[in-house]
């Protein structure tokens, strides 16, 4: 899921996570790897968010899921592995 500029802050304020901007050596990679995304990393790894289903028109979810792990203490290298979704949901502005 990409997201717009706006969404893209709600995320960064409901969760500790830093974008990885589009400008970046790493996206167009990351791009290949696992398709059109917008793309975060933590202290665990790196994430994406998936929209999911909810009555809620006007403040639709994403949940986030994740990618990649990191493999070193530095966080210098990541490993892919099959997509865990996990338990953090964040709430998207439609609009936005």
């Amino acid at each position: 899921m990409k997201l717009t500029p706006a969404q893209i802050e709600q995320t960064t304020q409901q969760i500790e996570a830093q974008l990885v901007p589009e400008e970046s050596q790493l996206a167009p990679k990351l791009h290949k790897v696992f398709g059109d995304h917008t793309f975060f990393l933590d202290g665990d790894g790196l994430h994406i968010v998936h929209a999911i289903e909810t009555s809620q028109v006007n403040a639709p979810e994403a949940r986030v899921v994740k990618l990649a792990s990191w493999t070193n203490p530095e966080h210098t290298a990541l490993a892919p592995h099959e997509p865990e979704i996990t338990e953090t949901v964040v709430a998207l502005d439609r609009a936005a």
